[in-house]
């Protein structure tokens, strides 16, 4: 079956699902296969579940004649994805980057919802699946789409754009994550900027890009630009006021003296960048600046990301979704500056730093040691080879069976480490 046909079959059933639990009657199901899993194996039950179609990559499941028998599902996903996205007339903006994607993807849907109809990747559903189903939920009511593309290894900003076709592109910063599958430094740099080179490609694209980043301004040159940063010539520039605990802020465009004052829900002077993103992609899609104050103001971060927690016996600034060297660097740079008593940092480890793993947990524990915090707790393998004298567990278990027979109370913690450390099960023992 070629895409144009099965196109045909998808506007008349424009519903897609991957996974028999969330399978909606009148639905495409695509069998996609994992590491544990074949979706051939489930595609009758997705049809006696009501889907109108099964599209299937094995002859031996094409049983009835609404099986779609195709050579490989994944990537007739992936092809019906962008040949319906070639079909929309609706702006894209691509977003990725190494830290705040997802947090500048979310103030940015917030910001553009105040007057826009928007379609916005959900979560961080932003790899060669996420990306796709988001495109496949694109209708003519939409009037721009936000669309998050994250990447551990080379091609695959390049292989998502060309999925997207963003007219706008945004790059939140570069830094050390993900070495393990890129190999280097440069090779992130090269990863990223794939979304410059798509945008720098197109007849009328546009890239929003944070002045105050010499490396981002170095890729994107000769590409037409619109800055925000510190600067007050900028279309968009701020100043941070306060972070203790949340991050206050003022901003202003740059045909206008007065500044707006922002109060937000947001722990951390590193995500000043992000609200200015927002606010430059608001400003120059039209989004009136008392709009965009309110919808700043009123957006709460979710799961386990820079969120201030309240307990019965502690504040928890619990930012335990993700972490890599950079990330990590401006958590305590922020956490330090922080005018608040009783400082206890609770740090797991950094995943998929290859080679320079052990040197990068090094640095963090050199950067501990040289500050003043009052009790520091290190949770992983890689935490465990480091030289410090701070104390030291190899899971989360002993780490909790730490904070049992030594309750911590009356301070303000940081938790923060990669998600597969899962920080955040001994929340509960904060």
């Amino acid at each position: 079956m070629n895409i144009a046909e099965l196109y045909k079959i998808y506007k008349q059933y424009p519903e897609v699902s991957t996974d028999t639990r969330n399978a909606p009657e009148n639905s495409i199901f695509f069998a996609l296969k994992g590491a544990s899993f074949n979706g051939n194996e489930y595609a009758e039950k997705a049809i006696d579940n009501g889907c109108s179609y099964a599209v299937v990559d094995e002859e031996k499941y094409a049983t009835r004649p609404n099986m779609l028998l195709v050579d490989d599902a994944l990537a007739t996903l992936q092809e019906l994805a962008r040949y319906h996205r070639k079909h929309m007339k609706t702006p894209v903006i691509g977003i990725t980057g190494t830290n705040g994607k997802t947090t500048t993807k979310e103030l940015i849907t917030a910001v553009l919802s105040q007057e826009y109809n928007v379609l916005a990747t959900e979560g961080n559903l932003n790899n060669h699946i996420g990306v796709p189903l988001t495109l496949l939920k694109l209708k003519k009511e939409h009037e721009i789409a936000v669309v998050e593309m994250g990447a551990n290894h080379v091609g695959e900003i390049k292989f998502l754009s060309e999925i997207a076709q963003p007219n706008y592109g945004l790059i939140t910063n570069i830094g050390r994550a993900h070495i393990e599958g890129f190999g280097s430094f440069e090779n992130v740099m090269k990863a990223k900027g794939e979304l410059y080179e798509y945008i720098r490609n197109s007849q009328d694209g546009k890239i929003f890009i944070d002045f105050d980043n010499s490396l981002l301004r170095e890729m994107a040159e000769g590409i037409p630009s619109i800055y925000y940063g510190f600067e007050d010539e900028l279309l968009v520039s701020g100043k941070v006021l306060s972070t203790s605990p949340y991050l206050e802020f003022a901003w202003k465009f740059a045909d206008v003296e007065n500044h707006n004052v922002v109060k937000t829900k947001l722990i951390g002077d590193y995500n000043l960048p992000n609200a200015l993103a927002a606010i430059a992609v608001g400003k120059y899609l039209g989004v009136k600046a008392s709009l965009i104050c309110k919808a700043i103001e009123e957006y709460e971060p979710t799961n386990n990301r820079s969120q201030l927690k309240k307990t019965s016996k502690n504040m928890v600034i619990v930012d335990a979704y993700n972490a890599n060297p950079t990330s990590m660097h401006a958590a305590l740079e922020n956490f330090e500056h922080m005018d608040v008593s009783h400082k206890v940092l609770i740090l797991g480890d950094m995943k998929e730093l290859g080679a320079d793993s052990e040197m990068e947990h090094q640095k963090i524990a050199d950067y501990i040691v040289s500050h003043n915090f009052d009790k520091v707790l290190l949770v992983g393998d890689n935490f465990s080879k480091i030289q410090a004298d701070v104390l030291r567990f190899k899971d989360t278990n002993g780490l909790k069976d730490y904070l049992i027979a030594n309750p911590l109370e009356n301070s303000y913690i940081l938790l923060k480490g990669s998600r597969g450390i899962q920080l955040e099960n001994c929340i509960d023992l904060l």
